[in-house]
């Protein structure tokens, strides 16, 4: 009956084809859901290789990263310990030197103490001695007394009464005929004395540097010198207390600095290396500790030699030191030491001529200049400093006086003190003694002139004669006679107030009157 329905065949076929779409649908949801889960799949297992892939690459970067690291690390590491042991090095190198100074020190503490102890014993015996002269003195004494039936008192007392009546009549009768004679001829007799002086002694003087040259086999021997990183010559120079400057100049090198004994020491000890070929730090530190003692040896016997070639007596042994380093040091080009003898004999003839002791004038003036030996060393003018040494060592007050006001640091008590002072200045200022600079010679020249030229009326102003001497030429309707000497003396006090000069510098004045007539 259903099948008679005229609705019967479409909805079969609506169902049927129902069906068949769902059949169809479900087929290919199935298929793309495959396709979907495979493509899924696929991109899935790709991520986790590029996962893998930029892991890998990542701990590549991280192991490279940590292995340049690494080396950053060991490379600092490696140039830190090779700065702590150059530091070590240097530590020890210090070590080993305050070890040497202090074994130095125990043994001149342990010479001291010998000294001392010897001293002591003297000491002990001299008192004694001078307890038995005591005794013997004050028995010969008593004896006397009982001889010339008086005191020692009364004895004293009528000695020292007819010594100064004597005294003063001999006093009175000199100082009378000593300021007339002073009032005819001092002037005279004062050019007189002093040429004499210069006359009869005028020595060479060797001018010297703060330099010394030493002279190479070979230009290799400076590298030599050098050392290794330049251990030899930092070596030297630590011993030394000396620079070594070593340039371009073939065949040398120089030692450079201002004490002239260490430079002494220095150059001995170079050259000494130079000849023996091996040169070390050891072997640098042997040769200047010899030559070291040797210097200290000669500076002695140059001291002791030349108190004996001046004639000097009993001269403290330790004072002989001091004498010696004069020999190396100079003044303006002047060495000290023979400087010192020039001073002597010049004081000794001016004291001859004045009829004063010509030995104690020798030994002031040889001393005058004894404070320049350790002036760079103790702070003070050189001739205070000389007064103490002389004081230290036992010379007399004359002595310590004269060597102390040479140059008016103190005040002068004998005769001897000026004596000093003019034989220092005659061998300072006399021709060829001292140097002076290009420089400070011109601006001398040229100082003098132009106090000269800073006067009313003056036309010109010549410096001659090496600066001694300074002519100003006056214009004659503007300055009188009698002005002109009146300028002469005003000049000479300006030149005196303004520059410092050796010796003396003469002022000339000359003003003349010119006439002039024509014939036609």
């Amino acid at each position: 009956m259903l099948i008679d329905s005229p609705f019967f065949y479409p909805v079969v076929a609506a169902g049927v084809f129902f069906l068949l779409g769902w059949f169809v649908f479900k087929l290919r949801y199935e298929a793309r859901h495959g396709r979907l889960q495979q493509a899924s799949q696929e991109l899935l297992g790709r991520a986790e290789q590029a996962a893998k892939d930029i892991r890998k690459e990542a701990e590549l970067e991280a192991k490279e990263e940590f292995y340049e690291a690494r080396r950053l690390f060991e490379k600092e590491t490696e140039k830190t310990r090779t700065e702590n042991r150059r530091r070590q090095e240097t530590l020890d190198m210090r070590e080993s030197n305050l070890i040497k100074k202090v074994a130095f020190i125990d043994q001149k503490e342990t010479r001291l103490d010998t000294q001392d102890e010897e001293l002591r014993s003297r000491q002990k015996d001299l008192t004694v001695k001078n307890e038995d002269l005591d005794g013997l003195i004050e028995q010969q004494g008593l004896k006397l007394q009982q001889v010339a039936g008086m005191t020692a008192d009364n004895a004293k007392a009528q000695l020292m009464q007819d010594m100064v009546e004597e005294a003063r009549l001999s006093a009175a009768r000199s100082i009378k005929q000593v300021r007339d004679e002073a009032d005819r001829t001092a002037r005279r007799e004062a050019m007189k004395i002093l040429s004499l002086a210069v006359q009869r002694y005028a020595s060479e003087h060797v001018a010297e540097s703060t330099v010394s040259v030493v002279d190479l086999p070979s230009d290799d021997m400076k590298g030599r010198i050098i050392g290794r990183e330049g251990r030899n010559i930092r070596a030297f120079e630590m011993a030394t207390g000396i620079d070594v400057i070593i340039d371009d100049t073939p065949g040398a090198v120089i030692v450079s600095g201002f004490d002239p004994v260490r430079r002494e020491i220095a150059r001995q000890s170079l050259e000494i290396l130079v000849r023996d070929g091996r040169i070390h730090p050891g072997r640098i530190e042997e040769v200047v500790k010899k030559t070291h003692q040797e210097i200290m040896d000669k500076i002695l016997e140059i001291g002791e030699q030349e108190c004996l070639d001046v004639g000097l007596q009993n001269v403290n042994p330790e004072f002989y030191h001091y004498v010696g380093r004069l020999n190396y040091r100079t003044s303006y080009g002047q060495n000290l030491l023979k400087h010192s003898r020039e001073v002597a004999a010049v004081a000794a003839v001016i004291a001859s001529e004045l009829g004063l002791d010509p030995r104690l004038a020798r030994r002031c003036g040889f001393f005058h200049d004894i404070g320049k030996a350790v002036d760079h060393e103790v702070e003070g003018p050189h001739a205070v400093i000389g007064a103490r040494l002389c004081k230290k060592f036992g010379e007399n007050d004359i002595v310590i006086n004269a060597v102390g006001g040479h140059h008016e640091d103190v005040e002068a008590k004998s005769p001897y003190t000026f004596i000093t002072v003019a034989a220092d200045a005659v061998s300072a200022s006399r021709p060829g003694a001292r140097r002076e600079s290009l420089e400070t010679y011109v601006q001398r020249l040229e100082n003098l002139e132009e106090i000269a030229h800073s006067f009313k009326g003056v036309e010109k102003s010549y410096a001659i004669q090496a600066g001694r001497e300074i002519r100003v030429l006056v214009n004659h309707s503007k300055v009188s006679d009698a002005e002109a000497a009146v300028l002469a003396e005003e000049v000479s006090r300006r030149i005196e107030g303004e520059l410092e000069y050796p010796g003396q510098i003469k002022v000339m004045v000359i003003r003349e009157t010119r006439a002039t007539s024509y014939a036609r």
